[in-house]
């Protein structure tokens, strides 16, 4: 193509440099925008404009007739929405304005290709070097910009009105509390948030000599890992080499104590210690109330004490699944006579050696009974409680363990083309389906929750059912060298077994199995997957989909409507005790995941509750780093696997962006870790211009790449008729030393860096195998809040109280 003239050339040149203008400006509000949802700082319009619409509400919430808790109910409620609405409004404005950019960089492009064609060699350089200067100029301004607005606004709160400043995550609260504003920034931070340089402020509430018992357990704790190490190595404690590196090991950990910390650390790490006291004396001060985790969120609940008790006895007479020992004597000590009477059965009989039975036993000295614990079911109309029998420290805990771990992996491997492991396999399984040519215009979801399946599940019937699918899937009635007949001993033992505490008096269940058992849910599957034989072979019969996610069931179908709900009535008269709510359609929610058939076409997105927001750790968490730094890149690759759609990807990765400013990443963090992603994945293209062949094809391979969670199934699924994993003896790997330590970031955060320049100085290479030793550095946080507000634990008397049988 032959030159332009002087005139059209400067015309096109113009335009080319007023394009890159308008995209460093949109560039600009898109920065200022993140940073102004980091600062929680919106633009004022957007605030009050929604604020004003709560206008009329909060004259309603005053109203007399309202009791105190059923206005804060109602208040969280309201603030639940607006929060969630002002997310989903600068998302969409993140959105528009990311468009916009693209847009402006799609026409740089085609008016660079038009430039080469047209413009002699130096007049291209020149336009070139231009636009460096003004793309220089630009980020020059924009970070004068940010740096302008970095202080963060102050929010107020009480509880008797609405919060409605944009954050990522809100607690539920049914009480009124009349909150602090820092009160209420500290519950927003979540269960799993721990406040920084705990150790010191502990420190300066207790005795003089604390610091020194922390930091002497502190070595003794790193010193006897290390010498175990050098012990399998043949290097004595008497060694020279030890003798001459133990002082500096000393001196490493005694740092910790003159560990100098920032002011501005410091500073913070006062202010929400102060707060965290502030909330516990408030609870204190409070009998009335009690404090939770939410039911499949990490959001805390905040609510009335009678309440929360009353709804747990309705669901016990609802399900008369429960009863109450009347005579008020501890079951602890027969429950435990018991299972030792069981294991010395079973050794005798050389069912299980005297080395395995111990590892059944439970440590006597944290033994406890089991007890109740409701979790709110937010998401749910009137917040019902799912039921909860923590039983962690009790006598059967460690046998409910083995008999899972030895009849999960059997079940699964039987049961893998009809279970859902998690959302990620759901979505592999849909779009194998479309690649076999069986998805159409025509093909309808069905999905169905199995009401109370825990407690209503018969005790003899799931019995039978177990007894039937070992006789089946067994070799000879063993699963190694244990016979079966063990198994339909040790199964109705941990059954009849199930008692708790609650409300300082003894039940016992008589009905079902104990949600918080491990053995619970291998039984429950196993009682299910007779149930549901007929149903599958009708709709893998029809070339459809049947899969289920424990009490969660899913079908795809082509089959039409009327003769699908034939066939779920069949199967909802099969067994009285089962008792499904079907949904059908073309667009359905299942595990997080939204499935719609578009004319024939599948598109996947992730679902999100609208009481249950994403949760994200908060940056300024005590965590370790490397926590953080996973954090966005996992969440990235979370949405690609279950966005079949570019454009779902993008609004998912805006949510997340937005999510992750509200819980204080910086945003040049979050950038960097979010074009790492792409690049790994070699997919730039897809955030500069939403590439649909390449986000296709990254969507694809993502998909298909084994979690970790599946590698371990895959390792337990291997043999686990023939050779159960629960049954060997797992091998020690001596090239790997995991160094336990306290993780505190006024203490140990530098730590890590500090052991692993003193191994490698004295020891590294004082053995032949040494260098070949692997150190995994696991970093124990302080306590979370979870820790610090959450005491769910009856009395340590009545669990732990160890009645003599009447005679």
């Amino acid at each position: 193509m032959p030159f332009l003239t002087g005139f059209l050339l400067i015309q096109l040149t113009k335009k080319y440099w007023q394009t890159i203008a308008n995209a460093q400006k949109i560039t600009e509000q898109i920065e200022i925008l993140r940073q102004r949802i980091s600062l929680q700082r919106i633009e004022p319009k957007i605030n009050k404009t929604i604020d004003r619409s709560l206008d009329h509400v909060q004259p309603m919430l005053n109203n007399a007739a309202l009791e105190k808790d059923q206005r804060a109910g109602l208040i969280s409620r309201y603030s639940k929405i607006i929060t969630q609405y002002k997310f989903d409004l600068i998302a969409l404005n993140l959105d528009t304005l990311e468009n916009i950019r693209r847009g402006h960089e799609q026409s740089i492009s085609d008016l660079e290709e038009k430039l080469a064609q047209v413009c002699p060699p130096l007049l291209r350089q020149a336009i070139a070097d231009r636009q460096q200067i003004m793309i220089k100029r630009h980020q020059k301004l924009l970070e004068h910009k940010l740096k302008s607005s970095r202080s963060r606004r102050r929010s107020s709160y009480s509880n008797s009105v609405i919060y409605t400043q944009i954050t990522a995550s809100l607690p539920s609260i049914e009480v009124y509390l009349n909150l602090s504003p820092q009160q209420m920034s500290m519950l927003i931070n979540g269960l799993k948030y721990v406040v920084p340089c705990q150790t010191q402020f502990i420190v300066a509430a207790a005795s003089g000599p604390f610091i020194d018992t922390i930091v002497n357990e502190q070595f003794e704790s790193i010193f006897t890992i290390v010498r175990n190490c050098l012990n399998d190595r043949g290097i004595l404690s008497s060694d020279i080499r030890v003798k001459m590196a133990l002082p500096e090991l000393r001196q490493i950990v005694d740092t910790f104590k003159s560990q100098k910390i920032s002011k501005q650390l410091k500073e913070r790490a006062r202010h929400e210690y102060k707060t965290i006291r502030s909330i516990r004396r408030l609870l204190h001060e409070r009998p009335d109330i009690v404090i939770c985790r939410t039911d499949k969120t990490k959001a805390l609940y905040i609510g009335n004490r009678t309440t929360m008790a009353r709804k747990a006895y309705e669901y016990m007479d609802k399900t008369t699944a429960y009863e109450e020992l009347v005579d008020g004597r501890s079951p602890l000590s027969d429950i435990l006579q018991g299972l030792h009477t069981l294991l010395d059965y079973v050794v005798r009989t050389h069912g299980l050696t005297d080395k395995q039975r111990k590892t059944l036993l439970p440590n006597l000295s944290r033994l406890e009974l089991a007890h109740y614990h409701g979790l709110p079911e937010t998401h749910k109309n009137g917040i019902p409680l799912q039921p909860i029998i923590a039983s962690i420290s009790s006598p059967t805990t460690l046998l409910s363990k083995f008999l899972n771990n030895l009849l999960a992996p059997i079940y699964l491997q039987v049961a893998r083309e009809t279970t859902f492991i998690n959302d990620i396999d759901l979505v592999r399984k849909l779009e194998s389906h479309v690649d076999k040519g069986f998805f159409n215009s025509t093909t309808i979801f069905v999905t169905a929750d199995v009401k109370d399946l825990y407690t209503m599940i018969p005790r003899q019937g799931a019995t039978l059912a177990l007894m039937r699918f070992l006789e089946k899937y067994t070799k000879h009635g063993k699963i190694g060298t244990l016979s079966i007949d063990y198994i339909l001993r040790m199964a109705p033992f941990i059954l009849d077994s199930n008692y708790f505490v609650y409300t300082n008096k003894y039940y016992r269940q008589i009905r079902g199995e104990a949600m918080g058992s491990a053995f619970t849910q291998v039984l429950a599957n196993i009682y299910m997957f007779e149930w549901e034989q007929e149903l599958i072979a009708y709709i893998h019969q029809h070339n459809g989909i049947y899969g289920r996610y424990i009490v969660d069931i899913f079908i795809v179908t082509n089959q039409s409507l009327a003769e699908v709900q034939l066939e779920l009535r069949k199967a909802q008269t099969k067994d009285i005790n089962i008792k499904i709510t079907p949904v059908i359609g073309t667009s359905v929610n299942f595990l997080d995941v939204i499935v719609i058939n578009e004319n024939g076409h599948l598109r996947t997105s992730i679902y999100h509750k609208p009481t249950a927001q994403p949760y994200f750790l908060p940056y300024t968490s005590d965590h370790r780093r490397h926590i953080d730094r996973n954090i966005p890149y996992t969440a990235l690759l979370r949405a690609a696997r279950l966005c079949s759609n570019v454009e779902d990807f993008d609004i998912e990765r805006i949510r997340i962006d937005m999510s992750l400013l509200l819980n204080h990443y910086p945003p040049r963090f979050i950038s960097y870790y979010f074009n790492k992603f792409f690049e790994n994945n070699n997919a730039v293209s897809v955030l500069q211009r939403l590439d649909k062949n390449v986000y296709r094809q990254l969507h694809r391979d993502l998909l298909h790449k084994c979690t970790r969670r599946e590698k371990q199934l895959n390792m337990m699924t291997k043999d686990p008729i023939q050779f159960p994993t629960v049954l060997q003896q797992k091998p020690w790997d001596k090239s790997i030393m995991y160094l336990r330590y306290k993780y505190d970031s006024g203490l140990t955060r530098h730590f890590p860096k500090q052991f692993h320049e003193w191994w490698d100085k004295h020891f590294k290479y004082a053995a032949k195998d040494l260098n070949n030793v692997s150190i995994r550095m696991i970093g124990n946080s302080n306590r979370t809040l979870e820790q610090w507000f959450i005491h769910k634990k009856p009395s340590k008397e009545l669990l732990t109280r160890m009645d003599t049988k009447l005679n």
